[in-house]
C-alpha cells in the first residue's frame, strides 16, 4: 500500500487498562502514568522532523481525545475525529474483567492472547476490523498522526505493512510512545 508518512499513538493507560478490563469501544479516562505517556508522544513528536502539511486523526472516544490533547493539539493541529479509528467492539464482554471472564468461556478461549481474545470476542471481527481500518487508510492524503487504540491500530499497521495475522498479533502495542510508519517501514520512537 503505498501511503504518506503515518506517525501511531497509542492512547495513555487509562484505568481499565491499569485494572485488566475489557474497554472495547466503552469509555474510561486517562491515568495519571497516562497522561505521562501522552505528554511523552507530545514530546517525541515534537522532536521529529515532522511534514509541514502534517494532519491528525483520531478514534472519538474519551481515552484517545484525551491523549491527542495532551500529545497533539501543542503542535496546533485540528484533531479531526473518525469513527473508523475506534478499538474493536467485544459486544458484552465490555465492561467486564478478564481475570472473571476468562474462566466462564470455553476452553479454547481460556488460553487465548489478548489480541486473539479481543478479536474472536462477540463483537466485531478481525475481517471487520480490518476493512474499518482499510477504508481509512484509502482516505488518507497526506502525511498524518494517527491516535486510536491497540488492537486498531495493529490492525491497521498490518494493513499498511502486509502482515499475516501472526505477524501482527506478534507486534507490540507499547503506550507512550510513537510509531513512524513511513515507505511500509516501521521505526519504534520512545
Amino acid at each position: 500500500m503505498n501511503l504518506p508518512p503515518l506517525y501511531l499513538l497509542r492512547h495513555g493507560q487509562t484505568d481499565w487498562n491499569r485494572d485488566g478490563r475489557i474497554q472495547g469501544q466503552m469509555e474510561s479516562d486517562l491515568t495519571d502514568l497516562g497522561r505521562a505517556q501522552a505528554g511523552r508522544q507530545g514530546e517525541i513528536l515534537t522532536g521529529l522532523s515532522l511534514p509541514k502539511d502534517i494532519r491528525a486523526h483520531v478514534s472519538p472516544l474519551r481515552r484517545t481525545r484525551q491523549t491527542a490533547d495532551l500529545a497533539v493539539a501543542p503542535l496546533g493541529l485540528t484533531l479531526n475525529l473518525d469513527d473508523r479509528l475506534k478499538e474493536v467492539t467485544m459486544g458484552e464482554w465490555e465492561g467486564h474483567y478478564y481475570a472473571a471472564l476468562r474462566p466462564t468461556l470455553d476452553a479454547e478461549f481460556q488460553t487465548m492472547s489478548g489480541f486473539d481474545l479481543c478479536l474472536n470476542s462477540p463483537g466485531e471481527s478481525e475481517a471487520e476490523l480490518r476493512a474499518r481500518c482499510q477504508s481509512f487508510l484509502e482516505d488518507i492524503t497526506g502525511p498524518s498522526i494517527i491516535v486510536s487504540h491497540g488492537i486498531a491500530l495493529t490492525i491497521l499497521r498490518g494493513v499498511v505493512r502486509g502482515l499475516s495475522y501472526d505477524e501482527m498479533a506478534a507486534l507490540e502495542r507499547e503506550q507512550g510512545v510513537v510509531i513512524a510508519l513511513i515507505d511500509g517501514a516501521e521505526t519504534l520512537h520512545r
